[in-house]
């Protein structure tokens, strides 16, 4: 069973279980992502701006693989490491 609370009285439970299932397909595909497979909790990247920058270029590291058409990121960061001409050309084609 789940609950789900709102202060918009309007809202019929279907709305709230799209809501609640687009914030999890996000937690997913990014945020899990993020911090197991780059290990952003274990970010010694503390100060200043750096934070945001280094959490920016993670996503758009993510993106570019998504967009290239691989679900496993950690596989493809290996597939990529083998050559960085992957990379690359990744970049260029994106």
């Amino acid at each position: 069973m789940v609950y789900l609370i709102t202060s918009d009285r309007r809202v019929d439970p279907a709305t709230l279980a799209a809501w609640d299932r687009g914030h999890w397909e996000i937690e997913n595909k990014l945020h899990w992502v993020r911090d197991v497979t780059y290990g952003e909790d274990n970010s010694l990247v503390r100060t200043g701006n750096s934070p945001r920058v280094m959490a920016t270029l993670r996503s758009l590291a993510i993106s570019l693989i998504r967009l290239d058409g691989h679900d496993n990121i950690a596989a493809a960061n290996r597939h990529h490491a083998q050559d960085p001409q992957r990379t690359l050309t990744l970049l260029q084609t994106a």
